[in-house]
C-alpha cells in the first residue's frame, strides 16, 4: 500500500459507479450514459430522477406513475413546518434551516428511522420523500421569514414549477418554469463531489437516509462547494454597485489579493458545460426582460479571468445570474443546489450500498513520539 499522501483525496478512487461521468479535459458530463446537453434540453427533472435511482430514462407511464408518487409526498408534518417557522424567526442561515428539517423529517417517516442497507427499495422511497418536501420545507422557511405564511403544495404542478409557485404564490410562467426545471437538471449529480461523498461515508456507516443527506447539506455550504453561487451574485452586485467597468473592479480585486469566485474546478480543466448552458439561459432572460445587464457583465469578467489567469468558469458563475434574474433570493441558491443533488446523494447511497465497505482512510503521525507523562501536580 503506497504511503503517499494526496490531500483532499485528488485523484484517489475510492468507488465504481453508474451514475455520472466527468471528461474534464473536453467539459463533458454524463448521467447513466446520456450527455447533460440533452438532458437539459430535453428532460424533466423527474425524468433525471427516475434515471439516477433506477438506471433508465421512464416511458410515459413508468413517469405518471413517478410523478404521482413524488406529488403524495409533498406536504409536510406540522411539527417539521413549526421548526422550520421558529427558524425563519430566528433568521437562522436557509442552508441550516434545511438540514434541520430535514434531519426531523426522519421521526415522521412512515417507515421509520432505521438503517436500511439491505432494502434497496426502502432506501429510495425515504429518498423521494425527502426529495419531495425539500422544495415545500425551503419555500415555507422563505416565505415565513418575509412575514408571509406558507403555501400548500399543488399537485398538478411538476417539481420546478411547484416551488416557484411555493415560493411566489404565483403561478410561474413557461419561460421561468423550463428555466428553472433545467437548472435542477443541470445540478442533479456530479461525480464524487465533496458532499456526495459524505453522504457515502455516512451511509457506510449503516446510518440511515436521512443522516446521510443531512451530512451532504451540511457539506454543501461551505464556500468551497455549494456557497459558492451566493458569492458570485454579491460580486456582481458590488461591480453594479461601485458602477465600475467590470474589468476594471476585476483587476483591483485582484491587485487586492481577493478571489473571483465562480472560477476553476477540481475536475474540469475547461469550461463546465453546465456554465455552457446556464449562461445561454442567463442571456435569454436578460433578453426577455430588456436588461442584459447581469449577462453581459458575468460575460466580460470571464473572458477577461479566462485569458488572464487561464480560469474558465463553473456552474456557479452562470446559476448566480439566473436565478437573480428569476427573483430568488440570493441566501437561496445553495438551499436550491440542496434540492436539486439530493437525488445524486441518494442515489449514490443507494449505489454504494449494494457492496457497502465501511468508508475509513488512513492518516500519516507526523507529531511527536516518546514523550514522558507528568502528573498534573508536577506540570
Amino acid at each position: 500500500m503506497s504511503d503517499e499522501v494526496k490531500k483532499g483525496l485528488e485523484g484517489v478512487l475510492v468507488a465504481e459507479s453508474g451514475l455520472s461521468h466527468i471528461d474534464g479535459d473536453v467539459g463533458r458530463l454524463i448521467y447513466r450514459g446520456y450527455a447533460i446537453e440533452d438532458l437539459a434540453r430535453d428532460a424533466s427533472y423527474e425524468e433525471v430522477l427516475y434515471l439516477l435511482w433506477h438506471g433508465e430514462l421512464p416511458d410515459a407511464d413508468e413517469l405518471e406513475e413517478f410523478r404521482a408518487a413524488m406529488v403524495s409526498e409533498r406536504s409536510v408534518d406540522d411539527a417539521v413546518l413549526q421548526t422550520v417557522r421558529d427558524l425563519a424567526d430566528a433568521d437562522e442561515d436557509p442552508m441550516a434551516a434545511i438540514r434541520t428539517a430535514v434531519s426531523q423529517l426522519s421521526a415522521y417517516d412512515p417507515e421509520g428511522s432505521g438503517h436500511d442497507a439491505e432494502d434497496h427499495e426502502s432506501i429510495l422511497r425515504k429518498g423521494r420523500r425527502i426529495t419531495a418536501k425539500l422544495p415545500t420545507i425551503l419555500a415555507a422557511f422563505s416565505r415565513v421569514r418575509d412575514g408571509e405564511e406558507p403555501i400548500e403544495p399543488r399537485d398538478d404542478l411538476d417539481h420546478a414549477e411547484n416551488f416557484l409557485y411555493m415560493l411566489n404564490g404565483e403561478e410561474p410562467d413557461d419561460v421561468l418554469a423550463e428555466t428553472f426545471d433545467m437548472a435542477l437538471v443541470l445540478h442533479a449529480d456530479h461525480g464524487l463531489n465533496a458532499s456526495t461523498f459524505s453522504a457515502m461515508v455516512t451511509a457506510s456507516t449503516l446510518a440511515d437516509v436521512h443522516s446521510s443527506v443531512t451530512s451532504a447539506i451540511g457539506t454543501l455550504s461551505g464556500g468551497l462547494h455549494g456557497g459558492a453561487n451566493q458569492n458570485v451574485m454579491r460580486v456582481l452586485k458590488e461591480v453594479d454597485d461601485a458602477e465600475q467597468d467590470p474589468i476594471d473592479w476585476v483587476k483591483q480585486a485582484l491587485d487586492e489579493g481577493r478571489r473571483v469566485p465562480g472560477f476553476g474546478h477540481r475536475v474540469y480543466d475547461v469550461k463546465d458545460p453546465r456554465a455552457k448552458i446556464l449562461g445561454a439561459k442567463s442571456e435569454e432572460l436578460g433578453e426577455a426582460a430588456g436588461d442584459r445587464k447581469w449577462y453581459e457583465m458575468s460575460a466580460k469578467i470571464e473572458e477577461y479571468i479566462s485569458e488572464e489567469k487561464g480560469l474558465a468558469p463553473n456552474v456557479d458563475f452562470y446559476s448566480a445570474s439566473t436565478y437573480y434574474q428569476m427573483g430568488i433570493p440570493i441566501d437561496l441558491y445553495t438551499p436550491i443546489f440542496a434540492m436539486s443533488r439530493v437525488g445524486g446523494w441518494v442515489a449514490h447511497v443507494s449505489e454504494y450500498l449494494e457492496d457497502n465497505r465501511l468508508i475509513r482512510p488512513r492518516a500519516r503521525y507526523v507529531g511527536p513520539e516518546d514523550q514522558e507523562f507528568v502528573p498534573i501536580d508536577e506540570r
